[in-house]
């Protein structure tokens, strides 16, 4: 599959673009929030639509049964996930595909803030049974 076929692909690249950027002029160390602040300013520098801290409802049976905290939605299209630890949880994919289940989107990526910058990309098309994870060639 080719970049202009992945879903969301303009969107994505911006974010990863802006990633690269806030990770160049902070580097590793700072706390999540910080990346986060920063991830936001450069987004919107770049013309794009954030919101952070979005609520989404996880229903069952057609009925709510809870919400969950999405930290960042680029132009409503992309959830980010932002991690500042020095070993990517072994939980952050999960959470993240959970997230896009729980909303209408149906492309995350967790960027990893960590001693190496590092990007993984979660695809969930909400037909059951496809979900595909991918992350940055090493």
């Amino acid at each position: 599959m080719s970049e202009d076929q992945l879903l969301e692909h303009k969107t994505t690249a911006a974010i990863i673009g802006a990633f690269y950027e806030v990770y160049s002029k902070l580097g590793y160390g700072f706390l999540e929030h910080v990346y986060s602040l920063a991830l936001e300013r450069e987004l919107v520098e770049r013309g794009h639509a954030v919101s952070r801290e979005v609520i989404v409802t996880v229903s069952y049976k057609g009925k709510p049964l809870t919400t969950q905290r999405l930290d960042m939605v680029v132009d409503n299209k992309v959830v980010v996930e932002n991690k500042s630890t020095s070993v990517l949880p072994a939980f952050a994919r999960r959470q993240t595909l959970n997230y896009l289940r729980a909303s209408t989107l149906e492309v995350g990526l967790i960027l990893h803030f960590g001693p190496t910058a590092k990007f993984y990309r979660i695809v969930q098309t909400h037909r059951p049974g496809t979900i595909t994870l991918t992350r940055e060639p090493d």
